[in-house]
């Protein structure tokens, strides 16, 4: 026989699909010890089921609902009316009826009760439906509780609701609706209390927000609410807000506003004592739990009872430490140009290619750089490094610096630990002379060295390619972190730094680096972005394969390409695009994002673009014109600089400078292409393997593979077993990672510490970023987060949160460029100056607070955006 109803005792977590979310949790708390739940019992989604399964009328109007796109507002508030209408209309079944009204007697037929809502997802145990649906207050009599019933059930069909299930996919006939009827309590206070702070996230700090009478007020918004702030059994702030409504309960039914005397209303709602009584439930609930809750408590008669406790799903999570130390962590995203999530096999290898002390968190990696922080010469060190990246980490680890978060030990009480690994370079070192031999013998060797993988790789199999890989990642770390290598770097980025600090001394001009880094030779990246102007210049004579490419979704279309007049050469050209570029891709440094040679469609629209916006031979005037002005500055520089006092000298040294600056600056890109290749080979022998699994039915496809980790995904290939659970959880928690802004820096409390702009000059209203190519320019936004939606005309300038080398070939049609991460060395920062596009990086929120196709100024060399 069904049970159509359940007391909160004979709820726990196993029930979720039956009572949703919040009837879990009223179960699960009530079980714990000490803690006050008012009583009650969940009316369960069997009994939703059954009342709207049979109605001929509500399936027709669904088949209508699933027709209609979010953006049908109209037609989804009709159709959404009818449904509610119907549901509320159909009489509740005698064997339904009978459960509730047993359990209204034994709670007290009398009582006034709380009628809630709560909603669940078939197969989605992580989907949030939190305030979407209704809430009745003191709804007192066995007739107006099944009607109250009834309306919550209805209210699974309110317009906001059924757009938020259009736009994020979830089938309608698969959302259920529980529930929650509750005594009502007549508190003298109320509010919510979040055991981590939600403001900044740090784990350790309690707040608590109250204001008189029932919650509603405060979720409602209709009053501002007191704020108390504990941390550690201490009470570390108070905020006490005037407070001149409360919601009580109305004798006929349901609730009323209150006005609250003048001479109560700046009152603290709640005493010490009772903000440190309260402290102390909420943290045996976040522990019976096992993660950080948002708690709704009401306070009645000097007794604290708990109406709910939901997660908080909001807070990014802290990296793991082996220890109970402090620590902090830098986001390794901001520094790679990719803050999207990463996949677990992504992440490994990432791991297994570094030297330096990783976490992984919230499917982004973490730098550990407590040891750094635990020595003045460290934090100078770090100050000179990460902190020279971009303004708003250098402020946010000024911040830690100045708290002395990690204390500082004087440098011979200095232990290693944890985080301490291969340091970061040194960016003081003095430039070496010029010589342009040791870039070319650093790529040939590379070059060679992916060539002789590509060969040995090709008789590896099973475990036996696992461990040739592991051993060629050694191979791959000392091309990466080679001295030689490290020391062109740093002498190109310090020769800059030289010349923007004394040119701007001795003749007033501000970043002339810029100017002259543009066209420099040797520049995998921005020779990429020109070579895919030359494959534009094969296809554009032949206006039959540009009618077939405009059609071009997302079927394989480089076979068909020969059909048409010109089809052979183009395809052709693309190939041999692909040969030396079809390993990169978006967010190329995770291995198991899809590459160009994967999916060459994605090349198709930056292609038809540059047929549309150039004419022939751009790329090779545009090089050119970019080594003119280069050119050019230098000349000028040199003579002005010659007719100051000491000038000659000076031009000497600046000249050697200038000539650091263009032999070295352009293989700042080669060792991120060294990397994806190597990565792409890798990865294509290792999806061989899951080939192998799939055929096996190990897997359910290859890609499953994507949320191992090496070690496991070796394992797997070694036993031929799966536990596919786990494949099935962390594909859900991919998806809320994604959802998640990974912090610059982070630290074991999972505070999050943001740096700001500090800067007096700006003009009023511009938005502060990092100047890293000079230039000002007017044009139109384009607000592009994906790159292959890049629709783009010539005068646009790139609006987006962060570029890695694909998207190089966009940089060829625009003028300008904001990204909202990114240092005067990332690879957007590098390209912009060489195309001498006008860039401005490190922009906070740059994509919300600029609209798409609003016109805008970016000053590129002041470091900030106007929108006109």
């Amino acid at each position: 026989m069904n049970s159509y109803v359940f007391g909160f005792q004979e709820i726990d977590r196993s029930k979720f699909s039956m009572v949703g979310g919040k009837g879990a949790n009223l179960g699960e708390l009530s079980r714990i010890e000490g803690i006050q739940v008012p009583d009650g019992f969940c009316v369960t989604t069997e009994a939703y089921k059954k009342i709207t399964g049979t109605s001929v009328e509500l399936n027709a109007l669904l088949d209508q609902l699933i027709t209609l796109k979010p953006e049908n507002r109209k037609d989804i508030s009709e159709t959404s009316a009818k449904i509610r209408k119907v549901i509320e209309e159909i009489a509740i079944p005698e064997d339904i009826d009978n459960e509730i009204t047993q359990h209204l007697v034994q709670l007290g037929d009398k009582n006034a009760y709380a009628v809630r809502s709560s909603a669940t997802a078939e197969d989605l145990p992580t989907a949030s439906f939190a305030g979407q649906q209704d809430t009745y207050l003191n709804i007192a009599g066995k007739k107006d509780i099944l009607k109250h019933i009834s309306k919550c059930w209805a209210s699974l069909y309110t317009d906001r609701a059924v757009i938020y299930r259009l736009q994020n996919g979830f089938d309608h006939r698969k959302v259920y609706l529980s529930v929650v009827i509750q005594k009502m309590i007549f508190p003298d206070v109320a509010g919510i209390l979040f055991t981590a702070d939600p403001v900044t996230a740090n784990r350790k700090t309690l707040s608590i927000d109250a204001s008189f009478g029932l919650g509603e007020a405060l979720v409602s918004g209709i009053v501002t609410a007191d704020n108390y702030t504990v941390q550690e059994d201490q009470i570390t702030g108070r905020k006490i807000s005037a407070k001149k409504l409360a919601v009580r309960a109305s004798e006929d039914g349901g609730t009323k506003q209150q006005e609250i005397r003048p001479d109560q209303q700046n009152a603290q709602s709640l005493t010490d004592k009772e903000i440190l009584a309260l402290n102390h439930l909420g943290r045996k609930i976040e522990a019976h739990f096992g993660a950080p809750q948002d708690i709704e408590w009401c306070l009645a008669d000097d007794t604290f009872y708990i109406v709910q406790s939901r997660p908080i799903t909001t807070l990014y999570p802290i990296p793991e430490a082996n220890d109970q130390e402090d620590h902090v962590y830098a986001s390794v995203g901001h520094q790679q140009m990719m803050t999207d999530t990463m996949k677990p096999l992504g992440l490994s290898f990432f791991l297994l290619t570094t030297t330096a002390s990783m976490r992984t968190a919230g499917g982004r990696l973490f730098i550990d750089i407590t040891q750094m922080l635990a020595s003045p010469t460290g934090r100078k060190r770090l100050m000179n490094t990460l902190g020279q990246s971009e303004p708003l980490i250098k402020d946010a680890l000024t911040t830690i610096i100045e708290r002395d978060f990690i204390k500082s030990l004087p440098e011979d009480e200095k232990e290693a630990g944890p985080g301490q690994t291969t340091p970061l370079p040194d960016f003081q070192k003095k430039p070496t002379e010029a010589d342009p031999d040791i870039v070319n013998t650093l790529i040939d060797s590379g070059q060679a060295s992916i060539q002789e993988l590509k060969r040995n790789i090709q008789s590896k199999s099973g475990s036996g390619l696992f461990d040739f890989i592991r051993e060629d990642l050694h191979q791959l770390k000392n091309t990466l972190f080679k001295q030689q290598s490290l020391d062109v770097i740093i002498a190109a980025m310090n020769a800059s730094s030289w010349i923007n600090e004394n040119i701007n001394k001795w003749l007033g001009e501000k970043n002339v680096a810029d100017t002259l880094s543009q066209s420099v030779p040797n520049n995998i990246t921005s020779e990429m972005g020109l070579a895919l102007l030359d494959v534009a210049d094969v296809i554009r004579p032949f206006p039959e394969v540009i009618d077939y490419l405009q059609q071009v979704k997302d079927e394989p279309f480089l076979e068909e390409l020969v059909k048409f007049n010109g089809g052979e050469e183009t395809r052709d050209a693309i190939q041999s695009f692909l040969t030396k570029y079809g390993m990169r891709c978006s967010g190329e440094i995770d291995i198991t994002r899809t590459r160009w040679t994967e999916k060459p469609n994605t090349l198709v629209p930056m292609i038809l673009n540059n047929i549309k916006s150039f004419e022939p031979n751009a790329a090779s005037k545009k090089s050119q014109q970019g080594l003119q002005e280069a050119l050019k500055k230098e000349e000028e520089i040199l003579d002005r600089l010659k007719q100051l006092p000491d000038g000659e000298e000076n031009a000497r040294e600046t000249k050697r400078m200038i000539d650091v600056i263009r032999n070295y600056s352009g293989y700042r890109e080669y060792p991120k292409y060294a990397l994806v290749n190597r990565y792409f080979i890798y990865k294509q022998a290792l999806l061989k393997e899951a080939e192998h699994l799939l055929q096996a039915n190990v897997i359910h496809e290859k890609e499953d593979v994507f949320y191992l980790t090496f070690d496991e995904f070796r394992d797997v290939v070694h036993t031929r077993k799966l536990d596919y659970e786990i494949i099935s959880k962390r594909k859900e928690e991919y998806k809320l990672y994604d959802k998640l802004t990974p912090p610059r820096l982070i630290t074991s409390d999972g505070e999050i510490i943001t740096g700001k702009y500090k800067r007096e000059d700006l003009p009023a209203d511009a938005i502060a970023g990092l100047a890293v190519s000079s230039g000002i320019i007017e044009g139109r936004a384009r607000v592009i987060l994906n790159m292959e939606d890049a629709d783009l005309e010539d005068g646009d300038i790139l609006v987006t949160s962060f570029t890695d080398p694909s998207w190089t070939p966009l940089f060829v049609s625009i003028k300008g460029l904001v990204t909202e991460v990114g240092g005067i060395m990332t690879h957007g920062a590098v390209i912009a100056r060489e195309y001498g596009l006008p860039a401005v990086v490190a922009v906070e929120n740059a994509t919300r607070l600029i609209k798409d196709k609003q016109r805008i100024r970016v000053n590129g060399t002041d470091g900030y955006i106007e929108i006109l």
